[in-house]
């Protein structure tokens, strides 16, 4: 029996054993929910081929080609130079045929910049709930809304499963990013297996923050002899640092807003400023220093709070970890150790420990 067949086997025995834990665990009304999750993540895990596999297809688009061998050079790269794991994680590819490997919802109060959190038995608490059809992801934000809250939903191009699915093959590679350009598909490579070396179940913003520093490590370090991807690179990364710089001010002023002792409906005129403040600096940014670049235009109209609260929770303490690094002497493996560590701490104390 080959391994393929025989890691199918034991996805279809766990699934039912494993959803009947999670209901027990989080109740009957979850049942919907984590089914779902799980059927959906098994059907992603199945659909997935090694590389090798798809490399020997004659007919295999060139581009897939490439990438999926720049890929596996990226793959090793992350195991042996930046210290994460060594696993099957990435080493397969599926064509989902759809653009998004999930929907996530945000949600935050009308006049708040703090996330709603759900809590999983297996992941901890986390401020979004994924969904395999982007129909229930809308379906929860309409209710949200219903219960006073401004939901943001938006695809996913992949996700963690943390490292618990690697005994079925691991997180695989995706049409849904790999055919990103050289730099941004070694950050979501890097940021991707960051996860499966720590994570605190209750603090999504210390969670992402990590990934995202070792993906600015290691695509600064991949990229250094490699000048034509790097050209690339940089002028899509001061694009993208700029437009953050433009969220990052725009939170910082809704919080001044909503931390004010004035009235709801001064809260709500102030608020409606900043967002029109943050797009009329992005067309005048767009226009003076980008040449029209129209790249970001859908993605910067539908912006809300709760999506400046999530973007928010993929940078804010990037600064922290990147001198911890440093601190570290730019060792990995006593990075690795220091941020598991971190992560077992009480939040409170982890905050102010990493601050440190």
């Amino acid at each position: 029996m080959n391994t393929q067949i025989r890691r199918g086997l034991r996805a279809l025995l766990v699934a039912p054993s494993l959803l009947l834990a999670l209901v027990a665990l989080g109740g009957c009304a979850q049942l919907s929910y984590y089914g779902q999750s799980l059927s959906g993540h098994l059907s992603l895990v199945r659909a997935a081929k090694p590389v090798n596999d798809w490399l020997a297809q004659p007919d295999l688009d060139p581009e897939v080609r490439r990438q999926l061998v720049l890929s596996q050079a990226l793959r090793a790269y992350a195991s042996s130079e930046l210290g994460l794991p060594d696993n099957d994680s990435y080493r397969r590819y599926a064509d989902l045929q759809r653009g998004a490997a999930v929907w996530n919802v945000v949600a935050t109060p009308e006049l708040s910049l703090q996330l709603k959190t759900w809590c999983y038995p297996i992941m901890g608490c986390a401020g979004y709930r994924g969904y395999f059809d982007p129909k229930d992801a809308r379906e929860l934000a309409q209710q949200l809304r219903k219960d006073g809250y401004e939901p943001y939903v938006y695809g996913v191009p992949a996700y963690s499963s943390l490292g618990w699915s690697n005994w079925l093959g691991g997180d695989p590679l995706l049409n849904t990013f790999i055919r990103y350009p050289e730099g941004q598909l070694a950050r979501m490579i890097f940021h991707e297996l960051a996860h499966q070396v720590a994570y605190a179940n209750d603090d999504t913003t210390f969670n992402e923050s990590f990934a995202t520093a070792v993906e600015q490590i290691g695509v600064a370090r991949w990229l250094k002899d490699r000048p034509d991807a790097l050209r690339e690179d940089e002028q899509s990364r001061r694009r993208q640092d700029e437009v953050q710089a433009l969220l990052k001010a725009t939170r910082e002023q809704l919080r001044e807003v909503f931390q004010s002792a004035a009235s709801d409906d001064e809260k709500r005129a102030g608020k409606a400023a900043a967002f029109a403040r943050l797009r009329a600096d992005y067309e005048a940014m767009k226009r003076d220093r980008w040449g029209g670049d129209t790249r970001f235009d859908r993605w910067v109209s539908g912006l809300n709070t709760p999506a400046l609260a999530i973007q928010g929770s993929y940078t804010d303490l990037v600064p922290d970890f990147l001198r911890l690094f440093e601190r570290l002497g730019g060792d990995w493996p006593r990075f690795h150790a220091e941020v598991r560590r971190l992560a077992k701490l009480p939040r409170d104390e982890r905050r102010a420990a990493l601050s440190r």
